[in-house]
């Protein structure tokens, strides 16, 4: 079993930055890709980040577009996102997902979650 949580969400302005952490416990981390994803009230949960045990990240490009970045510290077993130009549709909670899958950017290829942390970006 994993644990997983997050932490560093809160309220910002447009334009702003936030860095959201994810400590795990439990479980092998660095043997798991980790990823970010969010969900935005009424709207399904979408794929922000990942970044496989190797090393290798990919990021969904056409919402994050640069603004966000992913990285992690296997040593501390953390995994974080640093989120910049912040806008209002990034508004959502934000959650930290584990696996051990090659489907990186699908949510029920993930076995352990958090509880997520919210993010909140006003105009």
């Amino acid at each position: 079993q994993v644990q997983l949580v997050e932490s560093g969400g809160g309220l910002v302005q447009t334009g702003g930055s936030l860095r959201l952490s994810c400590a795990a416990s439990g479980g092998d981390f660095s043997t798991y890709t980790m990823a970010w994803f969010r969900q935005a009230p009424g709207k399904e949960r979408e794929y922000v980040a990942a970044m496989h045990w190797r090393g290798s990240i990919t990021y969904n490009t056409d919402s994050v577009k640069g603004r966000f970045t992913i990285s992690r510290d296997n040593a501390k077993n953390m995994v974080y996102l640093h989120l910049n130009s912040l806008l209002p549709e990034d508004t959502a909670v934000y959650y930290c997902a584990a696996g051990r899958t090659p489907r990186v950017t699908s949510w029920d290829a993930y076995t352990y979650w958090g509880q997520g942390t919210q993010v909140t970006v006003s105009s």
